[in-house]
């Protein structure tokens, strides 16, 4: 006979209490602190602002040590704290043509104007393990070079001066807010870009992957990969313009794609673009892929029936928050409906073995 389980208080203070020992782990080993989680994880740190669209590397190092390293735990810890924080204005948009770049790299152009910055990445490095690591010693360290602080124009800037890029739209209408109002469909751009800038990195890597192998094939090229820092402005109404409140790091990427044209449009390059809070290079490349495939209706394209042409499927799956919340939910009490469930296959069997009873008579 099944029976429903009780518990109570004691036994979640004890859960909780055994949760808080298997954080700590061995005390005989110094506990980890956030500032060293801020600095010597810092594509973790980058992963969880990111995410949970909040931008502080401090709180995003304290999730993680509180989630016990448990990126998609932290995220949701961040995206709960958020909701808590008032809000007083809005950042007037940043211009990433003033970035002072860490890293710049073209795909499209070898001698790109402003010159290519490798920065730091994992691109060039052996994929072998480094046992010094581990001999908890300091590693010597090349000289950091100096961002570049001068302007650097956007590779796709040269294209569009030859007319064979098409121009994005610009417009004066306020952006959506995915933070504060829910997801419907159809979606604009600004809203689609909102989702996959905060849905799950494997998810959009792997809808991304999906258009590289064929379906809603799409050949795209890298037409910049830019990643460092850029001030962030705010109006303020007593003063009547914009002051600079702040810097923040981000990653930003352009693809360039191949267009045939259609009946309104003549044959010539589009694009994908995806940016990202931190250095987040893989996301920001595949967020340029998966956008890129979004908008093909807006371009006249077929729609072949990929997944990543399905606006619906894409960014309703996207959220790691959404999706953990409705799948960890399954483990929570649900006896009452499994009871309901198991009285109902009985009746079934008996009902079905009568049957089969009485065709053997």
């Amino acid at each position: 006979m099944y029976v429903a389980v009780k518990g109570g208080e004691r036994a979640i203070e004890n859960a909780h209490g055994w949760l808080a020992e298997e954080r700590r782990g061995d005390t005989d080993v110094a506990e980890l602190t956030v500032p060293q989680i801020r600095e010597q994880l810092k594509l973790a740190v980058n992963r969880v602002m990111a995410e949970g669209s909040l931008y502080d590397p401090d709180l995003a190092a304290l999730a993680i040590k509180q989630s016990r390293g448990d990126l998609i735990e932290a995220i949701f810890l961040i995206r709960a704290y958020r909701t808590t924080l008032p809000r007083f204005g809005a950042s007037v948009p940043v211009e990433t043509g003033k970035m002072a770049c860490d890293r710049r790299i073209s795909a499209t152009f070898k001698d790109a104007p402003g010159g290519q910055v490798l920065g730091p990445t994992f691109d060039y490095t052996h994929r072998l393990l480094d046992f010094k690591l581990a001999a908890e010693e300091d590693v010597p360290s090349a000289a950091e070079a100096e961002a570049r602080t001068a302007a650097t124009p956007h590779i796709t800037s040269f294209l569009q001066g030859e007319d064979i890029i098409q121009r994005e739209p610009v417009s004066d209408d306020a952006p959506g807010d995915l933070t504060r109002e829910p997801l419907s469909f159809p979606a604009g751009r600004d809203v689609r870009l909102q989702s996959l800038a905060r849905g799950d990195e494997g998810f959009v890597l792997g809808v991304a992957y999906s258009t590289q192998r064929g379906y809603a094939r799409n050949h795209a090229f890298v037409g910049e990969l830019r990643i460092g820092r850029v001030a962030v402005e705010m109006e303020v109404p007593e003063l009547g313009f914009a002051i600079d409140i702040g810097e923040i790091e981000l990653t930003e990427c352009e693809t360039v794609n191949q267009f045939k044209g259609s009946k309104t449009e003549p044959p010539q390059f589009t694009r994908g673009y995806g940016l990202i809070f931190g250095q987040s290079e893989r996301k920001a490349i595949a967020m340029a892929l998966v956008d890129r495939a979004l908008r093909w209706e807006e371009l006249g394209e077929d729609n072949v029936g990929a997944v990543a042409q399905d606006e619906e499927f894409v960014l309703s799956h996207a959220d790691n928050i959404q999706a953990t919340g409705f799948l960890e939910h399954i483990k929570l009490p649900h006896y009452v409906d499994f009871q309901s469930e198991l009285e109902l296959v009985r009746k079934l069997r008996r009902e079905a073995t009568g049957k089969m009873q009485e065709a053997a008579e």
